[in-house]
């Protein structure tokens, strides 16, 4: 699975909160980027974001001068930071449930920034939909933990862990299609194990 590291932004810019909202703007406009991280004042501090939104709903819109306005009166902090470890639907799921549109990813420092953009254009979610490769992983989860019930016996330890496995992504699998899961593959198992002795 793709990782936030994977399709991050590394080409990303701090602006201090002190700063003006025009020299924001100026920064925005050089590169053409639609958000500046706002630097930590010190190392136990958090980052935060300005992004164009926050410039058009909270400055424009209310006619402010963007040289009197400072960049902390209408940033977001503390912002959502992303582990660049996290894995891309995870990330996704992140986003969907705070409305963002894009995030810092931060590991001890600003390492990037990853937006909406990126992971509609870079995630090859289309190629391989999470679900199909989760299913595809179920079944070979259940074949090892038939092979290692037949080998160690139902009753063991390994066998348990096997079937714990398998029902952990069974809940997964669950969980993302929103779908109720009506008896586990463990039960399944079970029951086909009494008809055969």
């Amino acid at each position: 699975m793709l990782k936030a590291a994977d399709i991050m932004t590394k080409d990303v810019a701090t602006i201090r909160s002190s700063a003006t909202v025009a020299e924001a703007v100026h920064l925005m406009r050089a590169r053409d980027w639609r958000a500046l991280i706002v630097d930590r004042r010190h190392e136990q501090d958090a980052y935060g974001i300005i992004s164009e939104s926050d410039i058009v709903y909270k400055v424009i819109a209310y006619g402010k001068d963007p040289h009197k306005t400072r960049v902390y009166e209408v940033m977001t902090k503390p912002c959502i930071a992303i582990n660049p470890d996290l894995g891309l639907e995870y990330v996704a799921r992140l986003f969907a449930q705070h409305h963002l549109h894009r995030a810092p990813v931060i590991q001890g420092e600003l390492v990037g920034i990853i937006s909406l953009t990126d992971i509609l254009a870079l995630s090859d979610f289309l190629e391989q939909p999470r679900s199909i490769l989760l299913e595809q992983q179920l079944q070979e989860e259940i074949k090892k933990a038939r092979a290692i019930c037949i080998e160690k016996g139902i009753h063991s330890e390994e066998c348990a862990a096997a079937w714990d496995a398998v029902d952990e992504m069974q809940s997964e699998i669950a969980h993302q299609t929103a779908v109720k899961i009506d008896s586990t593959a463990f039960e399944d198992y079970s029951e086909s194990v009494k008809y055969e002795v």
